[in-house]
């Protein structure tokens, strides 16, 4: 069977066994690597380091990687993404050099030491009232600065037919923007003692992301297989809140969003969410998640992707689950290679998986075993799977 890539993720997603189990790497921040080992791995290759990075966003620091790069890499995925504004990017591209880079929003990074950039910036940290929401000065969701270039990418690669369009607008997610505006700690202080609040914050976030979400839906039109958003919600053992709070507060907003989202487009909705989420995932499926990333193996009860398969694989398909904690950076080729094989064995009979790692390759990931990851999937993840 000779398949092009987006018929390979179509057919996955659709619950079937394509040619392969189809690959996602630099497709989005959640699915890409950063700046070190791309260039480590354009070395091995012996091929040019384009310095680019996703969203044009030096301090995001994660690479916009080459079309020569993804094709070796045997991604079966583009992206489209929004744009930060021309106002401020221009702003923080003539901001003096090591100065804090501050988004559209009013959050921003700062240097930690040079080229490494944290969140620092909470705009709202001290806020407590309905009044300090309101007298807040938002960013301009109809800006079109944002979306200027996403009708034409997106005509482009649905022309070229090749490759299954991942459409990535940059955190449109309203419990993370919550955090860049107040502070995780602060955040989720106010969640549990001022709830009024934190509601009322979250649905002014979520209405600006929804705002933005219909400029950049309207100009991809039906040009895109899958949209990715998200909230981080789990630590490596736990929920950040009770399944209570998600679903007394978080859960009807990601509801609405992402009825929101299918009112406009036929695409797959892609759902980001790091740490142990086992007790919320039952949600997801109800609010019309259809892709859940990235099945972070090293957080509590995500490491049984048996069951996990076994409960939701009829009805959701799955993206990621390659350890990044342990075998992506430290381990060897060939232990990264077994670590593939275990979780296509698990995850990807009947389809309804995409092989990619657990969130953005690190610095610390060696470039050879980014390789060994894609050549194990391009080898062992061939249809009929092997016993």
């Amino acid at each position: 069977m000779s398949l092009t890539p987006r018929e390979r993720v179509r057919i996955a997603l659709d619950h079937a066994e394509p040619d392969r189990v189809p690959i996602v790497v630099g497709a989005s921040n959640a699915t890409g690597m950063k700046m070190r080992p791309y260039r480590g791995l354009a070395n091995l290759l012996g091929r040019p380091a384009d310095e680019r990075y996703i969203y044009d966003w030096p301090e995001l620091g994660t690479a916009n990687p080459s079309e020569a790069i993804l094709e070796r890499l045997g991604t079966d995925v583009r992206p489209v993404f929004d744009a930060i504004p021309a106002a401020t990017r221009q702003r923080n591209r003539s901001r003096p050099p090591h100065a804090p880079c501050i988004d559209d929003w009013g959050s921003g990074q700062v240097e930690v030491d040079e080229g490494n950039w944290y969140p620092g910036v909470h705009p709202l940290r001290e806020a407590e009232t309905l009044a300090a929401i309101e007298a807040y000065p938002w960013p301009d969701m109809d800006d079109l600065s944002r979306v200027a270039h996403v009708r034409a990418e997106a005509a482009r690669l649905a022309a070229d037919d090749q490759y299954a369009i991942m459409a990535t607008p940059w955190l449109l997610f309203p419990l993370e923007r919550a955090f860049a505006m107040q502070g995780m700690e602060t955040f989720l202080g106010n969640l549990a003692l001022e709830p009024e609040f934190a509601e009322a914050l979250l649905r002014r976030i979520a209405g600006l992301c929804t705002q933005l979400m219909g400029h950049f839906l309207r100009e991809l039109g039906d040009d895109v297989d899958i949209i990715k958003i998200g909230d981080d919600l789990g630590t490596e053992e736990s929920l950040l809140m009770s399944p209570a709070m998600y679903r007394r507060i978080l859960k009807p907003i990601h509801a609405e969003y992402i009825a929101f989202i299918r009112a406009h487009t036929r695409a797959r909705i892609f759902f980001h969410t790091d740490g142990d989420v086992t007790d919320l995932v039952d949600d997801f499926v109800e609010i019309g998640v259809d892709i859940l990333n990235p099945i972070q193996t090293s957080s509590g009860r995500m490491a049984d992707i048996a069951a996990l398969k076994r409960r939701h694989g009829d009805h959701l398909s799955f993206c990621g689950a390659i350890d990044t904690k342990r075998v992506l950076p430290y381990g060897t080729p060939a232990e990264v290679r077994a670590e593939v094989r275990r979780v296509i064995a698990t995850l990807a009979p009947g389809g309804g998986y995409l092989l990619a790692a657990v969130h953005t390759i690190m610095d610390e990931v060696p470039p050879e075993n980014i390789l060994a990851m894609v050549d194990a999937a391009m080898e062992d993840g061939r249809y009929p799977l092997r016993s």
